[in-house]
């Protein structure tokens, strides 16, 4: 029998699978934006992208091609995403700027976040939403509740909650 812990393959256990309008294209700019590696892609014979898995230093997600005949819609079909995902990386202010460069847009701005990232998020040109995050401290307990507070008290008096 097959221990428990061989089922489940490293480093995975989560991982994103988006579904994306023009998957060569957001391969392509996942590379440029974000510095992505693909790791693995299979292509039907039509040459779209069936499958393809991508990391960004440790983070790995998949991706595969729009097939609205079998139920897999981009956020582009859908009128948005109601996910993102959240990666972390050494430098995310040279991360997020490379994002902006390659084609991304300014969800939530980049800045030291109450939960101790640095982080800030994008929108990228098929829809997806992404947080580029750096850490910074570890901030728990009630120290994390009153940073909170904090934010929260900041954001009213600016006229409402940001970001993602």
């Amino acid at each position: 029998m097959t221990a428990s812990s061989d089922r489940v393959p490293a480093p995975f256990g989560a991982l994103p699978y988006l579904t994306v309008r023009g998957a060569p294209d957001a391969i392509a700019f996942y590379q440029r934006a974000f510095g992505a590696e693909q790791v693995e892609r299979l292509d039907a014979p039509d040459g779209s992208v069936v499958h393809a898995e991508l990391r960004i230093g440790a983070a790995h997600f998949m991706l595969t091609e729009e097939r609205p005949e079998m139920g897999a819609l981009s956020p582009q079909a859908l009128g948005g995403s109601a996910t993102m995902v959240t990666f972390y990386v050494p430098d995310s202010d040279a991360v997020f700027a490379q994002a902006l460069a390659a084609g991304a847009t300014v969800m939530m701005p980049l800045m030291d976040q109450f939960w101790g990232d640095r982080a800030g998020g994008v929108t990228d040109p098929f829809g997806h939403k992404w947080m580029i995050a750096s850490h910074l401290e570890t901030v728990t307990g009630d120290a994390l509740q009153q940073r909170f507070q904090a934010a929260m008290a900041a954001m009213a008096g600016q006229g409402g909650c940001g970001g993602g």
